[in-house]
């Protein structure tokens, strides 16, 4: 089978039945992100590559992040330069380069309360801005300017007078952190790797000490098989030392699970033309522009439940409400939430008893041989956590290993991207779709917007408004399934699609009609269709039932009401 950006149902089985004959130079377990990027890496360097997923793509914290590429401000206060010199690099050329449909630039203001913070934020805004020229990654980027009140009132009108006495303003970038990784695996399965999802490693295959593959079960169908590998890189983020275990004894690296999570706001509720940034007593608080929509977030706090479906309390959504209320004009209430999201960043233990206090970077392990640990680590510098990992993997095979070409190769979509960003209007005319709907389409594909719209000529129903999600078409859930890799309802509406979070239902309404578009590729039954429909809405209720309540104990019982999901030939 010729490599192929497309991850459909073919796909991966073929994808599965190679991966389970002959032997692997590296096997990636984890589909997040950092595993997404050391796939890519990998195999970009001329490696034979696989990779498996235990649930789905992006579906841990690569999905629930706060949706920026950014250097981290915060950091410099802490004077930790290379992390944001690192970050900055990244940042310019995910923007320019690799990934100029997905990655946009975003404003943020920065209030003061008090005269003296303008020398002193200044001062760090500007190191921001320079360390970003020094690495000649700002080009496109405005430089940072200072505002008076009524210059920051003019852009953030929202704001309370009394709130600031000025402010500044600078620019980072923001990216749909799920189709990025969708993006990502896109890209390797279009240079020959092989990926699948709702693949679950259970042990390690070894020869004495020496780590050889992995056993593992496809969750879809029960069938067991064995994966061979000279190399088996460990990306599991906040199951690292889960994975460790597998190994036996205690690993080499250690990680802590801190929860963030972000409340989803209409556009209409904060009047402004830029994104916000504030400083809390624990950390810092963003309010940023998506779409017709704010997302305000983070909080950090540590978490030691379920890994899979971290919950959002009571005590939580409170908390950010009431800080960014702190300096809103109109006060948000909990009526104004549309979404609630919950996350895990997996970070570097170490003596801070607090998480906000642990570390950002990466670092890579050799537990035994033939074993590669990549853990810790910022979205934005995914790229470099990956091409640290296979420089690990490297020196375990025989031979040369080319050096990594990922600073230099645009992702699936990237290419003539600009020209088509040019041409909108008349695609949008040869379509028959309103210039905004393919504005909408060529940020989430760029010029894979080609096979979209083909969909849609093949069957023009598939123009149509996704019923109770309308800011996506029918298409784009078919698309889903046939080249994105989407297995389940859930997978469409949390992350090949943001219903999840951007509708005051939580996707509710769309998930009859998403269920029946999935059911043809996927060849679902009508009882297949209603079992899916009814997971989702119990996946809901739960999540709901956990915001209503107050300790992360509770929020965490409440959220287990919800079943996992079942493959219809394993159900009895």
């Amino acid at each position: 089978m010729a490599a192929t950006t497309r991850m459909g149902p073919e796909e991966r089985a073929e994808g599965l039945a190679r991966m389970g004959t002959g032997e692997l130079d590296v096997l990636v377990v984890g589909g997040g992100i950092v595993g997404a990027g050391t796939a890519l890496d990998a195999v970009a360097r001329g490696l034979k590559v696989g990779l498996i997923e235990a649930r789905d793509f992006a579906s841990g914290t690569s999905s629930r992040s706060s949706k920026l590429i950014h250097g981290g401000l915060r950091y410099l206060e802490q004077l930790d330069f290379e992390l944001v010199r690192e970050a900055l690099t990244e940042r310019g050329l995910l923007l320019h380069r690799i990934a100029p449909h997905l990655v946009r630039p975003v404003p943020f203001v920065f209030p003061f309360s008090h005269h003296w913070e303008r020398p002193y934020i200044g001062a760090g805004v500007a190191l921001y801005d320079t360390l970003s020229l020094t690495m000649g990654t700002s080009r496109g980027l405005p430089h940072h300017r200072h505002l008076t009140r009524s210059g920051a009132l003019r852009v953030f009108p929202a704001l309370r007078r009394d709130a600031l006495v000025g402010a500044v303003q600078y620019w980072d970038a923001q990216v749909d952190d799920a189709r990025y990784v969708l993006t990502v695996l896109r890209t390797a399965a279009g240079l020959g790797a092989h990926v699948a999802s709702r693949v679950q490693a259970t042990s390690f295959l070894r020869e004495g000490e020496h780590v050889t593959g992995a056993r593992a079960t496809d969750l879809e169908t029960g069938q067991e098989l064995e994966i061979r590998a000279k190399q088996v890189v460990n990306a599991a983020g906040v199951w690292t030392d889960d994975i460790q275990e597998m190994v036996g004894g205690r690993g080499q690296i250690h990680v802590r699970a801190s929860k963030g999570i972000h409340l989803v706001v209409p556009r209409d509720r904060v009047q402004a033309s830029s994104g916000l940034i504030l400083r809390t007593e624990k950390s810092v608080l963003f309010v940023i522009p998506w779409g017709r929509h704010w997302i305000v977030g983070t909080t950090d706090t540590s978490w030691d439940l379920d890994k899979a479906h971290p919950a959002a309390s009571r005590r939580d959504i409170d908390y950010l409400l009431d800080e960014v209320n702190r300096v809103l004009r109109v006060p948000l209430t909990r009526d104004d939430v549309e979404g609630v999201y919950a996350g895990l960043r997996p970070l570097l233990s170490g003596e801070s008893d607090e998480t906000s206090k642990l570390s950002r970077e990466h670092t890579v392990a050799h537990p035994v041989p033939g074993l590669v640990l990549i853990a810790g680590g910022k979205y934005t510098t995914y790229r470099v956590m990956a091409q640290d990992a296979v420089d690990a993997v490297a020196h375990g095979l025989d031979g040369r290993i080319p050096d990594s070409v990922t600073d230099r190769l645009p992702l699936a979509g990237a290419d003539g991207f600009a020209a088509l960003w040019n041409q909108r209007r008349s695609l949008a005319r040869d379509a028959g779709l309103h210039p905004s709907r393919v504005a909408h389409l060529l940020r989430r594909y760029g010029s894979l917007v080609h096979e979209v719209l083909a969909l849609m000529k093949e069957d023009p129903d598939l123009k149509e408004p996704l019923a109770g999600a309308d800011d996506y078409l029918r298409a784009e859930v078919v698309y889903a399934v046939r080249n994105e890799g989407a297995r389940h309802l859930d997978d469409v509406l949390a992350r090949r699609t943001r219903a999840a979070i951007e509708t005051w239902d939580r996707g509710i309404a769309a998930a009859p009609e998403a269920a029946a578009l999935m059911a043809g590729p996927l060849g679902w039954s009508s009882e297949q269709v209603e079992r899916e429909v009814e997971y989702y809405r119990k996946r809901i209720e739960a999540e709901r039932a956990a915001q209503e309540q107050d300790t992360d104990q509770e929020a965490d019982a409440a959220q287990h009401g919800a079943p996992e999901v079942v493959p219809e030939d394993l159900a009895t």
